[in-house]
């Protein structure tokens, strides 16, 4: 179950954090994987995979760029033979209250959270329909993953231009999936939701919550936010892997334009 043998998956932003954390694991469940990010330090996610005797390239890529995106579809299928998964991981996070933020801080958000996904989405579907025109198989169908986040469905201060962007995130998925299902593409779309991961960027949080002053200390930060999860622990970026996994595989063959949520019950309450 949950296996994607000789599928071949793009993961952005898979230098470190979920990116890596899935990278691995869609390798060790059968996919060959194309590794990228802005960082260098992608590269090591990589060599560990074949390390692990899996199948992977690093390309580096910015998700912002759509001449990026085109030539790192085009390599993925050049060198790995396809291209059935598509996971959009790379993104930012800012917290900054209204008044303070600048046009061009909510410009970079959006760019990197937002059009990161819509030029992923669009050259990704492109190099999905060129595969199949060339008979590769697939399995049942080819899937994208988009990450989105709690704060996709909810809203909390100081965080407007994250939560415009994973909230678009969000719809622009569902529109998609649809897009995909009425013009017979078999290409699954799906978001995912994490809750607050112990990753860079969970630390990040914590960190600018106690900056900003609204929590005493990282501590402090680290009990307020577990208290926000009823589950009784904040969220590993290996559980939100599995959930990225289960939305690649044919064991969610039945679902498009889906919101799995992740999040220790964090949206629940």
């Amino acid at each position: 179950m949950n296996r994607v043998d000789g599928k071949v998956a793009l993961v952005t932003g898979a230098a470190r954090g979920i990116g890596a954390e899935t990278a691995k694991l869609l390798a060790k469940a059968g996919a060959k994987v194309a590794v990228t990010d802005i960082m260098d330090s992608g590269e090591q996610v990589a060599a560990d995979i074949r390390a692990d005797g899996g199948e992977a390239i690093f390309i580096r890529h910015d998700a912002t760029s759509e001449e990026d995106w085109k030539r790192a579809t085009r390599e993925t299928f050049d060198t790995l033979g396809g291209f059935e998964i598509l996971v959009n991981n790379a993104g930012i996070y800012m917290m900054m209250g209204l008044e303070e933020m600048t046009l061009d801080d909510w410009r970079r958000v959006s760019s990197i959270n937002l059009d990161g996904v819509f030029l992923g989405t669009k050259y990704a579907v492109q190099a999905m329909k060129y595969a199949a025109s060339k008979g590769v198989p697939c399995g049942a169908s080819r899937a994208i993953i988009n990450l989105s986040s709690v704060a996709g469905i909810i809203g909390m201060p100081l965080g407007t231009a994250y939560h415009m962007s994973k909230g678009g995130v969000r719809l622009f998925t569902k529109s998609a999936a649809l897009e995909c299902a009425r013009l017979g593409y078999n290409i699954r779309v799906n978001s995912i939701h994490p809750g607050l991961i112990e990753t860079d960027m969970g630390s990040e949080v914590m960190r600018r919550v106690t900056e900003k002053g609204l929590i005493g200390s990282a501590n402090d930060a680290h009990a307020a936010f577990l208290a926000m999860h009823p589950i009784g622990r904040l969220g590993q970026a290996m559980d939100i892997a599995k959930g990225i996994l289960f939305l690649a595989s044919d064991d969610s063959s039945f679902m498009t334009g889906s919101e799995l949520v992740v999040d220790g019950g964090f949206t629940a309450q």
